[in-house]
């Protein structure tokens, strides 16, 4: 008996661990299901995996998950965005927001986005 008590809240632990680690997984995102955020870019760099990082005037970070492997460089960025007012579209998350970019735009100019939309836009190389 005492085994099936402690089967039954490690049961619970387990479901609610694999459904917060689900719901931290950004595959396929909406516009709708995304907080729009308005920085000035101060920085960008290589971060890890590919990614590239652009930073703000505080202390914020964001990336762009595998960008260089998606056809943006970092010098690309840096002519177009470094130290100009940009809108990024951040994916949120049942615990917060997340700090990938699922899109960058300047105005109404689109730089980059992962939103399934009949355009794709890119820096060129």
């Amino acid at each position: 008996m005492k085994r099936y008590r402690l089967l039954f809240p490690g049961l619970i632990v387990l479901l609610l661990s694999v459904f917060i680690l689900k719901s931290c997984v950004i595959k396929d995102p909406k516009p709708e299901d995304c907080l729009v955020k308005e920085i000035t870019v101060s920085d960008i760099y290589e971060g890890t995996s590919y990614d590239i990082v652009l930073k703000d005037n505080g202390t914020d970070a964001y990336y762009i998950n595998r960008g260089l492997e998606n056809g943006l460089t970092i010098e690309g960025l840096k002519a177009t965005v470094l130290n100009k007012k940009v809108t990024l579209h951040l994916p949120k998350f049942p615990i917060g927001t997340s700090e990938h970019i699922a899109q960058l735009a300047i105005g109404n100019d689109l730089i980059y986005t992962e939103f399934n939309t009949s355009e794709t836009a890119l820096i060129k190389k």
